[in-house]
């Protein structure tokens, strides 16, 4: 097979397989009708979505307040997540004091935070901020650590070696080696906390996408769902383009490699 037609192929396969989705979601919805709307009727909720906002807020403002409620705590995750990965994956001692902790909290999954949460903040939109926080920042600990631990041990004796002080080997040698693995934490930890968001928004939330599904759900309304639920899907795929193209900028020798 030739160049072109392998790039030609890889083209078509992502577009065979919605097509593949859409058939069988198109027969699923013919056996069951009263339990899956067709592609058709979620298209068209869609439409009334945009012309009739769900209380009083548009289909754009639910999106974007899950946004929001997304972008800040991230940032804070970010931030955070960072420093403390670098701390654990640079420093012993950072890593026996934090370390213990950290394993301790890790496993709990963050929409178990929620009633207690709930009782700490209320219903407001602190505790949804915290409990994306808490599902974004894991990974990316997780990930700059890891990232931080498998920087190649000679690179480091070799900026030892030219005089280099540790903020500089830091700077310099590690940050740079590690940024795909801290990349990659940022864009499980941006994905993780869109998830959580979505759960957080269940309970006593009047906007966003996860108030749009349990609306749905209390109306029995289907096709609000799986529109929700498309929206959803479209929304995590942008943000992971977005944060993709970041890192090919930040680190340009990813595509020669």
């Amino acid at each position: 097979m030739t160049s072109n037609a392998r790039q030609i192929t890889y083209r078509l396969l992502p577009v065979c397989s919605f097509v593949v989705v859409l058939s069988l979601w198109s027969v699923v919805s013919k056996v069951k009708p009263d339990m899956v709307p067709s592609p058709l009727e979620v298209v068209q909720r869609f439409r009334e979505l945009l012309v009739a906002p769900i209380g009083q807020i548009s289909l754009g403002k639910h999106i974007w307040m899950s946004l929001q409620r997304v972008l800040t705590a991230f940032s804070l995750a970010s931030i955070i997540g960072v420093i403390l990965g670098l701390l654990m994956g640079w420093n012993e001692d950072a890593q026996a004091i934090v370390g213990p902790v950290f394993e301790l909290l890790r496993p709990i999954p963050p929409i178990a935070w929620i009633p207690l949460v709930i009782l700490w903040l209320g219903i407001e939109e602190s505790p949804k901020i915290f409990i994306v926080f808490i599902g974004a920042v894991i990974p990316i600990v997780l990930n700059t650590q890891t990232g931080i631990k498998l920087v190649d041990p000679l690179l480091v004796k070799a900026a030892r070696v030219m005089k280099a002080n540790e903020f500089q080997i830091l700077r310099e040698v590690v940050m740079p080696a590690a940024t795909p693995a801290i990349f990659a934490g940022l864009k499980t930890g941006l994905g993780t906390g869109w998830m959580c968001v979505l759960a957080a928004e269940m309970v006593g939330a009047k906007s966003g996408v996860g108030f749009l599904i349990i609306r749905g759900m209390e109306s029995g309304d289907s096709a609000l769902i799986i529109c929700s639920m498309v929206i959803i899907g479209i929304v995590g795929a942008c943000i992971s383009i977005v944060l993709s193209r970041m890192e090919r900028w930040l680190c340009p020798w990813r595509a020669i490699l």
